[in-house]
């Protein structure tokens, strides 16, 4: 059996992952031989009763754990082809320099690896290649390699099933963020509240690796459903869906989240998720999509649904509130009617949540695809009058101009389909254009006025000053472009994000675009350059 460094050294393509160097098995803190709750785990002191459901994929396609880890455990096996039969899984005697080495294909039995948890909704999907990423594959592979369990999560899984590219691949596993760091050396561990493994490839690419997590106050039930999913693989026991044990939540209590970070199964990781459609699991070896919460059915239904109570889900992180909306527009899924009525009573919540997330979501809303859509449920769920009150004010009023703020959102999400999305500055420019100016009418000192304008908007959002002073040249710079003096401004640093507001204004009232709001930097070529004046000198 070769060695760790033996392997290391084989053949690597650009932007392949690469093996860290021999190291026992270890806990967070480093200590090896320290038992672990990961993919050989089968006994839990707070689970109760469990359903080890499924063995971890090899390489070779066999279905077994490389080495057992610390314990006697007993557990249940799914060998291939074969029925559920117990198998009794001994302490491990390995010495750390046998534990180091990695197993060949060959060396993994096919017995199966047992995992517990209640039985999920087991569906055999084969997810289209073409959107597949290779690296997520190869990253998922090295980690069944060495007895972890990894699966595909969250909206991968979900954009994947509804045959659209994902924006990125997120990989859940059983292993702690240190270990998945010995196996690549391409890797780097990041954050203080959420330890999470980034895998680093070529061309920027990032694969977010992280280990199964749990809320360490949270209970869930098993809901069977009302009868067996008829797309579920057959061999398997009967399903159930999960749902959070919300008991006694006082109307005035303190739910917000502000610690999770407890390592956890992988059932566990599903009920903490915000929306059934992303509680979903995607085993790539198997070709197997693994459902707890009952998100496979509202994929086909193309619901969006909150993995239990959404009064409580919203109470416990209000930014759940904006995430429903980006899926509804941006995958044209309809929202669950507890789910919307929960969004309206509870959207006074969002002033709790952390400002720098707020204004990222709203620029997510901005960017995704769907811009008018989604501002316009936040203007119909009462949102918008919480994130800014501006412009539902504007748009409450049908204050003249009103109607081309829709137009400008059309605009950005057209630009977006032709992969031509203006930066964030003309996005929250091309949102607040119509406020701003009313504010700015018949005043002389504007840049007065755009400040008190803006000040209690900056500090609701924590708009960063970069942005707000870079709103403020582009709002100012409007009357002149109107006017066509385009003159300096032309060479100005801003005129580009200038031209491209001027564009989407323009398109929003139906005028005719100009060549130089369509491609600025030939206007900044063709304008005139300002001549010096020589100065005199005097005669003595």
């Amino acid at each position: 059996m070769p060695s760790l460094g033996a392997a290391s050294r084989e053949k690597k393509g650009p932007g392949s992952a690469t093996l860290g160097p021999p190291a026992p098995r270890a806990d967070a803190e480093g200590h090896p031989h320290a038992p672990s709750r990961d993919a050989g785990s089968v006994r839990s002191a707070r689970a109760g009763r469990t359903w080890p459901f499924r063995a971890a994929p090899c390489v070779d396609g066999g279905l077994s754990m490389a080495r057992p880890t610390d314990g006697a455990r007993l557990g249940w096996s799914r060998a291939r082809g074969a029925r559920y039969s117990p198998l009794a899984v001994s302490a491990s005697t390995d010495s750390p320099e046998e534990r180091a080495e990695e197993p060949e294909d060959g060396d993994l039995d096919d017995g199966g690896l047992p995992f517990e948890g209640p039985p999920p909704a087991i569906y055999p999907v084969q997810l289209s290649s073409k959107h597949m990423d290779r690296d997520a594959v190869k990253v998922i592979r090295r980690l069944n390699r060495y007895g972890h369990t990894a699966y595909l999560v969250g909206g991968g899984v979900r954009d994947l099933l509804l045959d659209r590219r994902p924006k990125d691949f997120d990989v859940a596993t059983s292993a702690k963020p240190g270990e998945v760091r010995r196996l690549f050396r391409n890797c780097r561990v990041i954050g203080r509240r959420f330890r999470l493994a980034h895998i680093l490839f070529a061309g920027g690419k990032i694969i977010e690796v992280a280990t199964f997590r749990r809320d360490p106050h949270q209970k869930f039930a098993q809901k069977r459903y009302p009868r067996r999913p008829p797309k579920t693989r057959a061999n398997t026991p009967e399903p159930v869906w999960l749902s959070p044990i919300h008991s006694d939540v006082d109307e005035d209590a303190d739910l917000l989240i502000r610690n999770d970070n407890v390592f956890g199964l992988p059932h566990e990781d599903a009920i903490r998720r915000d929306f059934t459609i992303n509680g979903l699991f995607y085993d790539v070896k198997r070709g197997e999509v693994i459902d707890y919460v009952g998100g496979m059915e509202d994929i086909e239904r193309r619901t969006v649904r909150t993995i239990g109570d959404p009064d409580v889900r919203f109470r416990e992180d209000p930014v759940r509130i904006l995430r429903a909306i980006k899926f509804s527009a941006r995958i044209d899924m309809g929202i669950s009617p507890d789910v919307y009525d929960a969004m309206v009573d509870f959207r006074s919540e969002l002033e709790r949540a952390a400002r720098p997330r707020l204004l990222e979501e709203l620029l997510r809303l901005m960017r995704g695809g769907a811009a008018h859509r989604s501002i316009y449920l936040c203007w119909d769920v009462g949102v918008l009058a919480e994130l800014l009150p501006e412009v539902a004010v504007f748009q409450d009023d049908e204050a003249p101009g009103a109607g081309r703020t829709w137009g400008r959102l059309r605009a950005i999400d057209e630009r977006h389909a032709r992969g031509k999305l203006p930066s964030d500055a003309v996005l929250l420019a091309a949102l607040l254009l119509g406020p701003i100016e009313e504010a700015l009418e018949g005043v002389r000192d504007q840049s007065a006025a755009f400040e008190d304008f803006i000040e209690e908007l900056a500090f609701r959002l924590a708009l960063p000053r970069r942005i707000k002073d870079r709103i403020r040249l582009l709002v100012t710079s409007q009357r002149r472009l109107r006017a066509g003096k385009i003159g300096s401004l032309a060479r100005r640093e801003f005129f580009a994000d200038a031209a491209t507001l001027y564009a989407l204004e323009q398109e929003a009232r139906g005028a005719p675009v100009p060549e130089w709001a369509i491609d600025p930097a030939a206007a900044e070529e063709q304008a005139p350059r300002r001549r010096r004046r020589r100065r005199r000198r005097k005669k003595r």
